[in-house]
């Protein structure tokens, strides 16, 4: 629980106090923001965003932390290859899993 604070507090800290980029790269434009220890924020992000529902009790959320784990992996392989708004799109395939979970019959049973 404690990687969701910490890492909000690093990146409000940083959009706060320093400037945001922005540069052209290929065929869109790539924002930035200087912030320190990159590679342990993002595991902090992915830990507090992908990390609760890998470790969850349930086997749809389970199913739902493999699937953005692996929208966030393949995200990364198209972002260095110039494609825009991919991460837009593995969000939507994860919202299409929430509806047909909610939408089910047996989804008002309790979660076990």
């Amino acid at each position: 629980m404690a990687a969701g604070p910490a890492t909000a507090g690093v990146l409000s800290y940083c959009l706060a106090t320093r400037s945001v980029t922005a540069e052209i790269r290929g065929r869109g434009i790539g924002y930035g923001v200087n912030v320190p220890w990159t590679p342990l924020v993002l595991a902090g992000y992915l830990f507090a965003t992908l990390g609760a529902l890998l470790l969850g009790g349930d086997k749809r959320l389970r199913t739902l932390g493999a699937v953005l784990a692996a929208g966030a992996l393949a995200c990364s392989a198209l972002w260095r290859l110039e494609f825009a708004s991919t991460w837009c799109a593995f969000a939507a395939v994860a919202s299409l899993l929430v509806l047909g979970w909610v939408r089910r019959p047996d989804a008002a049973s309790p979660v076990t």
